[in-house]
C-alpha cells in the first residue's frame, strides 16, 4: 500500500495525486512493477524501513506492506 508522508501524517495518495499532472488517468501515482514511475527511490537508512520515494512534486511516498 502506498502512503504519502507529511511531517507526522500519513495521507492516501489519492488525496494528493488527483491534481498532479504526472498521475495516471484515475488520479493514482504511476506505480508499475514495484516502482514509482513519477519519482525516484530514496536511500534507506535501515533495512527495516519500507521503500521510500520522492515524487516529482516533492512529496515523500512509502510502500508499506
Amino acid at each position: 500500500m502506498l502512503v504519502m508522508l507529511m511531517d507526522d501524517y500519513l495521507l492516501a495518495p489519492q488525496r494528493v495525486c488527483q491534481t498532479c499532472l504526472l498521475a495516471d488517468r484515475s488520479g493514482q501515482p504511476r506505480w508499475q512493477q514495484g516502482q514509482l514511475r513519477c519519482g525516484r527511490m530514496l536511500q534507506k537508512l535501515a533495512d527495516s524501513q519500507p521503500d521510500q520515494y520522492e515524487c516529482e512534486m516533492g512529496f515523500r511516498i512509502a510502500n508499506i506492506e
